[in-house]
């Protein structure tokens, strides 16, 4: 049987043509303008406005899917980032206009996979970005949170509609 286009094969590895036309065409997507916060003294955006959007562009997914992560975190559950690549291609400038398309991929393990393309105005990749998030509890002051192996009934479903992406 062909893996899905969610499952990593060498050809539709990260960064190969298959994989960015998935995550181009299912991918869940958030559009931002460059503003002169995001950038540094040359005009050029700053390495940590991409973390912030990605960020923005994983809660709002979640919440179009059913799920507040505020709701989460009420209850004591955080999605930590534990691991974060990017690659640049082009430099983004105050003024531009931008689109996060991001993809969640199948679980690993406790890990949450994220695959995202910044792109530009003119639809060039921007930048790539590949983001692994776990779910823990809050074990409260002075405690370190816990690792949760097994998602709580909610956030299961919410993933699971995460993975299958937007409603085309």
């Amino acid at each position: 049987m062909p893996a899905s286009p969610a499952t990593p094969t060498p050809e539709n590895a990260p960064g190969s043509a298959t994989d960015l036309d998935f995550v181009l065409s299912r991918g869940w997507s958030l559009r931002r303008r460059v503003l002169p916060q995001h950038t540094d003294h040359a005009g050029v955006m700053w390495h940590g406005a991409y973390v912030a959007w990605l960020e923005e562009a994983r809660v709002e997914a979640l919440a179009a899917v059913g799920l507040a992560y505020s709701d989460l975190a009420a209850r004591g559950l955080e999605l930590p980032v534990v691991s974060l690549a990017i690659d640049y291609r082009q430099a983004l400038r105050h003024g531009d206009r931008v689109e996060i398309r991001s993809q969640a991929l199948p679980r690993r393990g406790v890990k949450l996979p994220w695959r995202s393309l910044l792109l530009d105005g003119s639809g060039g990749v921007a930048a790539e970005a590949r983001v692994e998030l776990v779910a823990v509890a809050m074990e409260g002051p002075g405690r370190p949170p816990r690792l949760l192996r097994r998602l709580p009934e909610d956030l299961e479903r919410a993933v699971t509609a995460l993975v299958a992406g937007p409603v085309q």
